[in-house]
């Protein structure tokens, strides 16, 4: 399954960002161990390009890079094996690189300015970023002027949320503090009780969408 394909399907994008590679690497395994599909590790990780290359020996895992700013990094990305890259801002630089290096692109974006040039600049998925203060009212507005582009709200995501997100028109959640909050122990938990609500929140999409 293509990368792309794959983020749509799965529905959901786990995130590690933490303060050591020892404790980046925790948390993956334990996100690894839970099930998840997708996982993205931030640059601002000690050791982040370490841990994405120990991720990739896992088959069936899809593993990128996020906070990804600069045209080097997604060099350096791309070199160990990443498949997309995820970033907190839209540059349209990163984006080209990305897009030529035939991997998949996620900026960050916030407003119409932003969206015109992401999509301008080939983007595949939107990340709508930071969700929790935007909300899913500003992602339904946002859809309606730019209505052919696929979305991911991260950033503050919580589980009484997902519903409302999904119905605003996400294609999926980027999950990262909400999944690894209470440490290594409370990850399965964690994606547990997500995967459940996106799974609910999905039926309930698609069925008023067949109805219409």
């Amino acid at each position: 399954m293509k990368t792309l394909d794959t983020l749509l399907t799965e529905k959901m994008m786990t995130l590690v960002r933490a303060n050591s590679q020892s404790e980046g690497e925790a948390l993956a395994d334990a996100l690894v161990a839970s099930g998840v599909k997708v996982i993205e590790i931030t640059l601002t990780t000690p050791g982040a390009l370490k841990i994405i290359q120990k991720l990739l020996k896992n088959k069936g895992l899809l593993v990128g890079a996020g906070t990804v700013r600069t045209v080097k990094d997604v060099k350096k990305v791309e070199d160990v094996g990443a498949s997309f890259i995820v970033s907190p801002d839209t540059n349209e630089d990163v984006i080209a690189a990305t897009k030529k290096l035939k991997l998949v692109s996620m900026p960050g974006v916030c407003t119409p300015t932003e969206v015109a040039i992401a999509e301008e600049s080939g983007a595949d998925i939107l990340k709508l970023f930071p969700a929790a203060i935007l909300g899913p009212g500003h992602l339904k507005m946002l859809r309606e002027p730019f209505p052919n582009n696929r979305w991911c709200p991260t950033a503050g995501i919580t589980l009484e949320s997902v519903p409302k997100w999904f119905e605003a028109g996400a294609d999926l959640i980027g999950l990262g503090g909400p999944v690894t909050k209470g440490g290594v122990s409370k990850v399965n938990e964690n994606v547990i009780a997500f995967r459940n609500a996106i799974n609910e929140a999905s039926k309930v999409v698609y069925r008023h969408e067949v109805s219409q």
